[in-house]
């Protein structure tokens, strides 16, 4: 299966464009964003568990990482992390996912070296994980040699300043972003690849974005 798998091309998928699709055992929602592969695949998704949900144990080669839009999201049963959380597995970790209250994750698989070993589980609601760095709000959630995974917040109107040299990929948690004249919305997923010039700019309402960049060039040395 191949779903924007070409990532020398740019890649927009609006809240409207979703075609949601149960999983093989119908224990969740997705929509398959990117993917290069068919259950086991290099893969963007966004994950809709419904309340009461229980997905089976399994392991991720090559890492896992998830953010939690909305609801509580809840590992081996135990580890429950609502909206705001990060969370980040290396390779070959396993768990048990589930949901009692029913979640909206946004989730990146095998799409991170082998050599990565941390677990990371960050509360990214905790206003000490925010810094200002001139006029940007920032979170930041990893920062390594071939990745620069992080959330910022907009002010209304404020311009979006990201580098997009190597690459850059964004989703829309909150509010909008406008490109001259076209708007998106909450939930859309924006891919650009290397040398894309950016023009966004919040909408009236300011918007908070999750960040990556800095990976997509290897993945154009790789697939394509």
């Amino acid at each position: 299966m191949y779903i924007n798998a070409d990532f020398s091309q740019a890649a927009i998928v609006k809240p409207e464009d979703y075609r949601w699709v149960k999983s093989p055992r119908g224990e969740v929602d997705r929509v398959m964003l990117d993917r290069i592969g068919d259950e086991s695949a290099r893969a963007t998704s966004l994950v809709k568990y419904a309340p009461h949900t229980i997905f089976p144990e399994h392991q991720h080669p090559y890492c896992e990482e998830i953010l939690v839009l909305s609801g509580v999201f809840t590992e081996n049963l135990d580890q429950h992390y609502p909206a705001g959380w990060y969370l980040r597995s290396p390779h070959h970790s396993v768990h048990q996912p589930s949901s009692e209250e029913g979640a909206l994750i946004f989730v990146k698989l095998m799409q991170m070296p082998t050599s990565e070993t941390q677990v990371l589980r960050i509360n990214t609601n905790d206003p000490a994980r925010w810094q200002k760095i001139g006029s940007r709000l920032i979170c930041t959630l990893i920062d390594t040699s071939y990745e620069h995974t992080y959330l910022e917040k907009l002010e209304p109107k404020q311009l979006f300043v990201g580098d997009a040299d190597d690459g850059i990929e964004i989703l829309i948690t909150q509010g909008q972003l406008l490109d001259k004249e076209i708007v998106y919305e909450a939930e859309t997923w924006i891919r650009l690849p290397p040398k894309t010039h950016t023009h966004f700019q919040a909408g009236l309402s300011g918007a908070s974005l999750y960040v990556k960049s800095g990976h997509l060039t290897s993945a154009i040395r790789e697939y394509n």
